[in-house]
């Protein structure tokens, strides 16, 4: 099932001029950051260490430009922006789901530039509403320190999980998975209630209490998630 998909338009490699271009963008960012989010994250994580460095300052200075809405001059990285495909090559990329698994399908064609991909995620999401922008945005950012292979532990980095088993069901309904992972039941409960249990199942999580190093890192990462969702929903 795709969850989300970013469509790209690229120069050819023989192109007197380096353009690039939205296409079809499908990015669901409610609650945000959303799939969406998570893909153009995982985009910017893919195709970054491939953009030589002298540039990866600017490129974070455009992140903020964009996400305030400010002009912006072109070209950036050394391509322009333009609305105009016609002529361009076409990249398309999705984040898919099967159940509770999360998965990358990232077009990489041969001739594929690594600077358009990455442009393009971050055009895109300047078109989002702009309630979604900072939370899309700091996936995206989390994207540029991404330096590894294009597998799911680039998606377990932009989703802030150690594991992205379950991830479906933390961004199509957090509410629903913050009660979850702390074990709360029916109505949002009220803060006390929320702070109550999150200490006792911290408790529980110490290593002192039999578990792992690691596995109670990620179990305390996890509770002080939820507990963040339920105090500012």
């Amino acid at each position: 099932m795709v969850l989300a998909e970013l469509e790209v338009f690229q120069s050819r490699p023989i192109a007197p001029t380096r353009r690039v271009a939205l296409g079809r963008c499908h990015l669901p960012a409610e609650p945000a950051p959303g799939f969406g989010g998570i893909l153009l994250g995982a985009v910017v994580g893919a195709f970054v260490g491939q953009v030589d460095p002298d540039l990866h300052l600017d490129l974070e200075r455009l992140t903020h430009q964009v996400e305030h809405g400010l002009p912006i001059p072109q070209p950036r990285l050394r391509h322009r922006f333009q609305t105009d495909h016609i002529g361009l090559n076409r990249r398309t990329h999705r984040l898919v789901g099967d159940g509770e698994r999360l998965d990358l399908e990232l077009d990489l064609t041969p001739g594929t530039s690594p600077g358009p991909q990455v442009l393009a995620a971050v055009y895109a999401a300047g078109r989002l509403p702009i309630e979604a922008r900072g939370p899309v945005m700091r996936l995206v950012r989390r994207g540029l320190l991404w330096r590894g292979a294009p597998d799911r532990h680039l998606l377990e980095a932009i989703s802030g999980r150690g594991a992205v088993t379950g991830a479906s069901a933390r961004y199509a309904d957090p509410e629903a998975w913050a009660l979850g992972i702390l074990g709360l039941t029916g109505a949002t409960p009220e803060r006390q209630d929320v702070q109550r249990r999150f200490r006792e199942l911290l408790r529980l999580a110490h290593p002192d209490h039999g578990g792992g190093q690691t596995a109670a890192a990620e179990r305390i990462a996890e509770l002080t998630e939820a507990r963040r969702i339920l105090l500012v929903s």
